[in-house]
């Protein structure tokens, strides 16, 4: 990865930013709901018995352990740049079955061709990443899978709100680089054209996900540790409390509590997966 974790799901390669630490308790307290998108993801994979599959992104490793479980004759390896996700990642690792390795995802380039190459709720914070897919594209067996999940929310108003406040008067000199960008992510049929111009067979959908949060101010909870995350790490502590006062205020009346006390958060998702037929 670039400087976080899944990248760190829904929020990692810092792209230049600020570097903070990744907190991967606070990222697993949403772990089922973020888990989800993986599973659907990897649900499109129809590789029946691969020798090497790497996860770029794997945060702190416990979706890296889920494919080990589907293929449990692969050697399975997880990238990230987060040394706080890798040490919880090293809970799981299995010595010369499942491991992990410190690295950036924009440089990374495989020892040898592999068979499947999964990213999860990365690429969002890596500018101009078409050229990366390209370039994974070409790293893979004939016969192998390439599979990316990005979320698809810039327009939200998670990530609207976020991007408004960060160019307001107040905090705009300190924070205006920061903000989300809406384009940070391609639309379906533009991830189906890349894989595709890569020489893959290839399929690009959507899904979006209602999560019912629960407790105060969960949306403030979900985005704390992923977009709000860099933006945090560009303040001072007193600056960082006032901010976030600001945008959980914003939050809140964007999404307000049902009768029950829980706060429906919709999640879009982008998908694609594409597939280098072996040949005949």
């Amino acid at each position: 990865m670039v400087a976080p974790g899944r990248t760190s799901g829904d929020g990692a390669p810092d792209g230049g930013r600020a570097a903070a630490a990744w907190d991967p308790a606070g990222y697993l307290r949403f772990a089922g709901e973020r888990a989800r998108p993986f599973a659907e993801l990897v649900s499109r994979i129809a590789a029946d018995a691969p020798a090497r599959v790497v996860d770029l992104g794997c945060g702190e490793g416990s979706l890296t352990a889920s494919l080990a479980g589907r293929w449990p004759g692969a050697h399975v390896t997880g990238i990230d740049s987060s040394r706080e996700m890798l040490a919880a990642a090293a809970a799981v690792a299995v010595p010369g079955r499942l491991e992990f390795e410190l690295g950036d995802v924009r440089e990374w380039v495989p020892r040898e061709p592999v068979d499947v190459a999964v990213s999860n709720a990365v690429l969002h914070w890596v500018p101009g990443h078409e050229r990366l897919l390209t370039r994974w594209a070409g790293g893979l067996r004939s016969g192998g899978w390439l599979a990316v999940q990005v979320p698809g929310n810039f327009r939200a108003p998670t990530h609207a709100l976020l991007a408004g406040l960060c160019r307001s008067p107040r905090w705009a000199g300190r924070l205006a680089d920061a903000a989300p960008d809406p384009d940070a992510v391609l639309e379906p049929v533009g991830y189906l054209e890349v894989l595709s111009a890569a020489g893959l067979t290839a399929d690009a959908w959507e899904t979006t996900y209602l999560h019912v949060l629960r407790g105060t101010d969960p949306v403030l909870g979900w985005v704390r540790s992923t977009v709000l995350r860099p933006v945090l790490a560009l303040l001072a502590e007193d600056d960082a409390v006032s901010f976030t006062a600001e945008y959980a205020a914003a939050l809140r009346e964007a999404y307000p509590p049902r009768p029950d006390g829980t706060t429906v958060l919709p999640f879009r998702r982008v998908f694609a997966v594409g597939n280098r037929v072996s040949a005949a």
